[in-house]
């Protein structure tokens, strides 16, 4: 079987492990505190162009934003999201078991709005309602669309306005990075959010997330919440050495570029095909909508995943491909595709 089904099934790219079993028996730092996490850091600042920001490696990406929202928020705060955002669907309520409240409000083809931030602040008006305190987006989103430089200014600004805090979940940011439509480079996100993610588990590492805290006021003291919350890992150079090959050249974007471009193939073909798509086609996630006859036969070839019923006799599927999708494999399923 060939598997469309997500982008961290395999295990991490051949440069990646190369580093790793080079730097196997040195004798290093624990904590995250280790010479490759601190070039990791380097490497990451320079794409940043920022040197006044905070770095930490975190083993995964719900961990990451359980640690930053129930860090950062008081107890009576809620953080507001689209109602397909990961911490609202994903997560087993692992943000609400907190005490924090994920105010969900509708989104478009993934992605929250200024408006939908406003009508939250409307809507929880005094003491008697959790108050909105954060701002919770992610990109690529869940339905694989992109934020513009535009879309992001606009939820920097009103986030300014209403002193919320806005942290962006960069899970897939290489593949949003690295999308033919977008305008955004990381020396615009690190300046229009307050915290946000570099995602490693999805793009190429074994595990990890590379944490990058903008805001001064939210730095103090961050490495105790690390440990208090079971993010710190005693062998952390594990995560510094992987984000070191990632950064040390353009690895992390290549990676990304390819499972983009292996999609890209793959969206091209079912457009040719007329096959309409549940939302707008341009990173490493597809949601097409086909036959479930069409999607009974690819099944015996192909894992994948069927999101939800469209009509009695279509579905919303989910490809997606990663950095290490092979174009044989793509190939297959475009010819499987093409033998309806």
């Amino acid at each position: 079987m060939i598997s469309f089904m997500n982008d961290y099934s395999e295990g991490a790219h051949p440069r990646v492990l190369e580093l790793l079993m080079k730097s196997n028996l040195e004798q290093n730092i624990g904590y995250g505190e280790d010479v490759h996490s601190e070039k990791a850091r380097e490497y990451i600042k320079k794409k940043l162009q920022r040197e006044d920001v905070d770095i930490h490696f975190i083993p995964a990406g719900t961990q990451t934003n359980l640690l930053v929202i129930s860090s950062f928020l008081r107890p009576h705060h809620g953080v507001i999201a689209a109602d397909t955002g990961h911490i609202n669907v994903h997560e087993t309520g692992a943000i609400e078991a907190t005490g924090h409240k994920v105010i969900a409000m509708p989104g478009k083809n993934g992605k929250l709005t200024p408006d939908a931030i406003q009508k939250a602040l409307d809507y929880h008006r005094d003491e008697h309602m959790v108050k909105p305190k954060m701002v919770y987006i992610s990109d690529t989103t869940e339905l694989g669309t992109i934020y513009t430089k535009a879309e992001l200014m606009a939820i920097h600004a009103i986030c300014k306005k209403n002193n919320l805090l806005l942290f962006l979940d960069g899970a897939r940011l290489g593949s949003a990075l690295t999308c033919k439509e977008n305008d955004l480079e990381l020396k615009d996100i690190v300046n229009l959010v307050d915290v946000f993610y570099i995602g490693g588990t999805k793009n190429g590492a074994l595990l990890g997330e590379a944490l990058v805290i903008c805001k001064e006021e939210l730095k103090e003291e961050f490495r105790y919440l690390i440990k208090q919350r079971g993010a710190m890992l005693a062998k952390g150079f594990v995560i510094g050495i992987q984000f070191e090959a990632l950064f040390r050249d353009n690895l992390y974007y290549e990676l990304a570029e390819h499972a983009n471009q292996m999609a890209e193939r793959i969206a091209h073909a079912l457009n040719a095909m007329g096959y309409a798509f549940y939302a707008p086609a341009c990173t490493n996630q597809l949601f097409p909508i086909l036959p479930n006859a069409l999607i009974d036969k690819l099944s015996k070839e192909f894992v994948f995943s069927v999101q939800e019923k469209v009509d009695e006799t279509h579905s919303v599927v989910r490809f997606v491909t990663s950095w290490a999708t092979k174009e044989e494999d793509v190939d297959k399923l475009i010819q499987c595709l093409k033998q309806q």
